[in-house]
């Protein structure tokens, strides 16, 4: 009887080991998520970071990298980080659960790139505030990935396009934030708030005649039905990278450590490059057929001017002091 029990005493220890073993290897197994096709700078930039991390904690950790928005939309996949389902992504934000996260979309905080990398850098106060507010999510703030600044795609070239006080009578989609919807107002357009998932069938359809909260990166995928595109600069696209709040907390020192200066590298190299694949994405739309409407100085400046006088009232509203905290930091 005793050696029964002995025996059976070790197949239990010995299924329990084996069944923490598969534990172990199961959550070490993290999934990384993007919202551009295979081969896009991101995807090779998420796919090097993702080699370096598993590298320098000698394949503890590893990554299965999920292109194109296949996690869903990126409001949802933050929810998703945020209970751990997702381990990480790279994206923006949306504002469902607190609004105070439009701050890195308030229109026109940067005009230009100079201005952009002092906002959206690290150990700023844009970013220290993101952090602190996603601390209540459950979410990390790693680093960011500056992508370009955004600008009005369109069907058709609408009467007075360079005149923001006049009326478009045009609707084209903006992302579901109150920032893009005053932007558009303020614009002379109207409004129609859609996830980007909707917004190429509601061009085809013709429920909106164009777009806003994207840039010529993005536009660029819609091919025949970007007749028109206006590099206003309404908005500076950062991307944030993220993990879940718990998951970094588990984490070892080393672990840590190897994850931060992945993620502080990828950042550093984006910035060095960020500027000119903007440039190089606007051609691409030019090549393909897309008429550019440039803004002279003074065009843009009235621009500026009108949509700072509209939209920021409200969203200051929304965001409290750290509105002025952030705005005044571009000047330190």
């Amino acid at each position: 009887m005793k050696r029964l029990l002995v025996i059976a005493l070790v197949t239990f220890l010995g299924l329990l080991i084996l069944t923490e073993a598969s534990y172990a290897e199961q959550t070490n197994r993290w999934k990384i998520g993007h919202v551009r096709p295979m081969g896009s700078p991101i995807d090779t930039d998420i796919n090097r970071l993702a080699q370096a991390i598993s590298r320098d904690v000698k394949g503890k950790i590893t990554f299965d990298v999920i292109p194109e928005g296949r996690l869903g939309d990126y409001t949802v996949v933050s929810e998703m980080v945020s209970m751990g389902d997702v381990q990480m992504f790279v994206g923006p934000f949306g504002t469902g659960v607190d609004k105070r996260l439009a701050l890195p979309f308030v229109p026109y905080l940067a005009t230009n790139w100079a201005e952009a990398r002092k906002l959206y850098g690290p150990d700023r106060p844009l970013r220290n505030n993101m952090t602190e507010w996603l601390q209540k999510q459950n979410i990390r703030i790693l680093g960011g990935w500056p992508v370009y600044f955004g600008g009005i795609v369109l069907k058709k070239e609408p009467p007075n396009v360079k005149e923001p006080v006049v009326s478009k009578n045009m609707i084209i989609r903006t992302p579901p934030m109150r920032s893009f919807e005053l932007t558009a107002r303020a614009m002379g357009y109207t409004p129609y708030p859609i996830t980007w998932a909707y917004a190429k069938m509601g061009l085809k359809t013709g429920m909106v005649q164009g777009m806003i909260g994207g840039g010529a990166e993005g536009y660029a995928g819609l091919k025949d039905l970007a007749k028109y595109y206006l590099p206003v600069k309404d908005h500076f696209e950062c991307w944030f990278v993220y993990m879940n709040l718990d998951l970094w907390k588990s984490l070892s020192t080393q672990e840590k450590t190897a994850v931060q200066n992945a993620v502080s590298d990828m950042e550093q190299r984006r910035w060095e490059v960020a500027e000119a694949e903007e440039q190089a994405s606007v051609k691409r739309l030019s090549d393909q057929g897309t008429t550019i409407i440039t803004l002279s100085e003074r065009e843009l400046a009235r621009m500026i001017e009108r949509v700072r006088q509209f939209a920021w009232p409200s969203l200051k509203q929304d965001i409290g002091e750290t509105f002025d905290e952030v705005v005044a930091s571009v000047k330190d």
